[in-house]
């Protein structure tokens, strides 16, 4: 079945009709706008890299703060958005700055929970660069929460991974998060 097949039975379902003006062209959106929130899944996180790993002798921490992200909530398929903040001690390479933000984009754009994002951020960056540490910190507002459920809109979500350096050594851990503490509530 297809994308917008399944829209206009769900529009049927709620006792919509699909042929109205307004709703004409909503399943056809819909299957453009599901391709842009999934494109996650067509992306190699490896290619996103592309070669722009250098090699530099460098042993402070790189902090990339504010990466903005959408993604969808694998249980209901509603919205979470946020900002995710990212570190590591290099350990002989360095990464371009834009693919942080470009790596990010690849794991926020699938079905997942926040959790899981955060690890797997956490993982490609320790595993590709092999830095003395990784830390990822997401923090994220649910529609999920705000619009069904409880229904408490102010609640966000904090992630953490921390690896290497930032598990090991409390002050390392205390400094990356000094950075990015005027962000978070």
């Amino acid at each position: 079945m297809s994308v917008k097949k399944a829209i206009k039975e769900i529009l049927l379902y709620i006792g919509e009709d699909p042929k109205r003006e307004g709703l004409r062209d909503t399943p056809a959106r819909m299957e453009k706008m599901f391709q842009e929130v999934t494109s996650g899944y067509q992306v190699d996180p490896k290619e996103v890299i592309n070669g722009a790993i250098f090699h530099i002798k460098y042993d402070e921490m790189v902090v990339v703060k504010d990466i903005e992200f959408y993604s969808l909530c694998e249980h209901h398929m509603l919205p979470f958005f946020g900002k995710c903040n990212i570190a590591y001690i290099p350990n002989g390479k360095v990464l371009g700055l834009s693919k942080l933000p470009r790596i990010v984009e690849v794991f926020s754009r699938r079905l997942q929970i926040q959790e899981r994002m955060t690890v797997q951020i956490a993982d490609f960056l320790e595993k590709e660069l092999d830095p003395q540490g990784v830390a990822v910190v997401v923090e994220a507002y649910h529609l999920c929460v705000a619009m069904r459920g409880v229904k408490k809109s102010e609640a966000n979500m904090l992630t953490s991974s921390m690896r290497g350096a930032f598990k090991k050594d409390e002050r390392t851990r205390g400094e990356f998060l000094s950075f990015i503490s005027r962000n978070l509530k």
